[in-house]
């Protein structure tokens, strides 16, 4: 018999008897990993996590478990407790955020799990995942000052730039008219809004940015920024631009951007005109 043979064949074989054995030994080593982390939690009273743990699947697959069918009734005694700590917590959490925002002059509304600011930030609180979700983007945590110090930052970065309404729809008006002589449209026929943001945000680089196109040079403005800026115009009521254009927006669903229109809320637009102001 080829030896290479012999060997490759008992070492399958051999394989194929290690496999089901080390499978069932990982999934004793994962029940095991979750007991340890059950028991780190309640070392440090961390009712947060547990309950976390404790509606998870691997849960499930511990009670299942007849060497750890002991684990049931524990379990049920625990999800009890900590269902209490987490409800006496939700209120406390309130408080403590209405609080700490109003510290720090921050106009917050919170209907949890969810809560506002001022047009255009919106959070949500995950108390199973230990994180708050503040437009998109995801802070790992529930802590009540790191929630309120990161939307004060973000209230910071759009509310409290410089901002001229007149200067702004202008701006807008000159980007839609040079987008419409460069497609030969008629006055008044509505731009795309997913073009017209990119060009707009082209429209506000520097002359050095576009000789030497370096990601330092580049001057960003995010969707978040256009659509409070979008607000913070149709709020200031100041009629359209210069030249009596007045400003529409577009709703729809394809190639939309999710924008604040004149009524303050957001909504799907796909697409931006101007229209001569009727009398």
């Amino acid at each position: 018999m080829d030896t290479e043979i012999f060997l490759q064949e008992n070492q399958e074989n051999l394989n194929n008897i290690l496999r089901p054995f080390q499978q069932e030994l990982n999934r004793g080593q994962r029940l095991a990993d979750f007991l340890k982390q059950c028991v780190r939690c309640l070392g440090r009273d961390d009712f947060l996590q547990l309950e976390e743990l404790l509606s998870s699947k691997t849960a499930q697959n511990v009670e299942d478990e007849e060497a750890l069918n002991e684990c049931r009734p524990l379990f049920q005694t625990l999800r009890e407790y900590t269902s209490e700590q987490v409800e006496k917590y939700r209120f406390a959490f309130i408080e403590d955020l209405s609080r700490l925002a109003e510290e720090a002059e921050l106009p917050i509304e919170i209907d949890f799990p969810r809560f506002t600011v001022l047009k255009g930030i919106e959070g949500e609180i995950d108390f199973s995942k230990r994180s708050t979700t503040i437009n998109k983007k995801v802070l790992k945590s529930i802590d009540p000052r790191r929630i309120v110090t990161a939307t004060l930052r973000l209230k910071k970065q759009l509310y409290d730039r410089p901002f001229d309404p007149q200067a702004f729809v202008d701006s807008l008006y000159a980007t839609y008219t040079k987008i419409n002589q460069q497609e030969d449209a008629a006055p008044g026929h509505p731009v795309g809004i997913q073009q017209f943001y990119l060009e707009y945000v082209i429209s506000l680089q520097s002359k050095a940015f576009f000789i030497n196109m370096d990601k330092s040079k580049f001057r960003g403005y995010s969707l978040d920024q256009f659509s409070v800026d979008l607000w913070r115009y149709f709020a200031a009521g100041i009629g359209g631009t210069s030249n009596g254009m007045m400003l529409q927006l577009r709703p729809g669903r394809n190639n939309s951007l999710w924008l604040i229109d004149s009524d303050g809320e957001r909504r799907q637009i796909t697409g931006i005109s101007f229209q001569e102001k009727t009398i």
